[in-house]
């Protein structure tokens, strides 16, 4: 992970993120309640068994943050990611796997999920991932998330973005892309580029409107997609 997490206010205007859990395993679900509501800025607001249970709560509590099992009946963890993101809430999703490197989360991470943890992660790893997508300061788990993209955006059938979608961006903007597709925070890109830190900031938000994307992981995503980022 890159940095902590930067301070985050919730969408009810509080400091506390409000976090749905989605897994079909009712001790899977207990346990991450217990654990992310022990924590003084988190709190857990709802549970769902299933994808399609996740996508109503999601409309009814509109948490800040939903955890997401990939494998669920009725419907699965993607589908369900791809409904929240289109609905074009602030709800971001952290999608939960049993092994890193699988096709299954990278499937969630293009359909808009915001980063993945492995469902034995650390209490302190738990709640520390859920505040960095909360705040969309920094990928989650970078090393690992670049090894996950670096594997099956060779599989892709062919880059998803085009020349000219990502034309547009200017000189710099692109050599931004390309050090958030490498795991960088925004104070590490600044310290490459020698320059403020604020300025950085403008450009990863300039470069996300320009391509349409939600967050530094989609922005990942892209560019290796779009092989501006050589795989491997």
């Amino acid at each position: 992970m890159t940095g902590a997490a930067a301070p985050v206010t919730a969408a009810d205007g509080t400091g506390t993120i409000r976090v749905l859990i989605a897994d079909d395993q009712m001790m899977v679900r207990e346990g991450f309640s217990v654990l992310l509501n022990a924590m003084p800025d988190i709190e857990v607001v709802g549970e769902a068994v299933d994808g399609r249970e996740a996508v109503r709560r999601v409309r009814e509590l509109t948490p800040d943050v939903v955890l997401m099992d990939i494998r669920m009946p009725e419907q699965n963890g993607i589908e369900a990611t791809r409904e929240i993101v289109a609905a074009g809430g602030a709800s971001k999703v952290l999608v939960l796997t049993t092994f890193d490197l699988d096709e299954y989360v990278y499937q969630a991470l293009r359909a808009g999920a915001s980063g993945f943890l492995l469902k034995d992660a650390s209490a302190r790893q738990l709640a520390d991932g859920v505040r960095v997508v909360a705040s969309g300061e920094a990928l989650l788990a970078p090393s690992v998330t670049r090894r996950l993209i670096t594997e099956f955006s060779k599989l892709a059938p062919a880059p998803r973005p085009t020349a000219q979608a990502y034309g547009d961006l200017t000189d710099r903007e692109t050599e931004v892309l390309v050090l958030i597709a490498q795991g960088l925070s925004n104070a590490e890109i600044a310290g490459r580029l020698v320059v403020a830190e604020s300025t950085i900031k403008t450009h990863v938000s300039r470069v996300l409107v320009k391509l349409g994307l939600r967050d530094r992981t989609q922005a990942a995503v892209f560019a290796y997609e779009a092989r501006l980022v050589t795989p491997g």
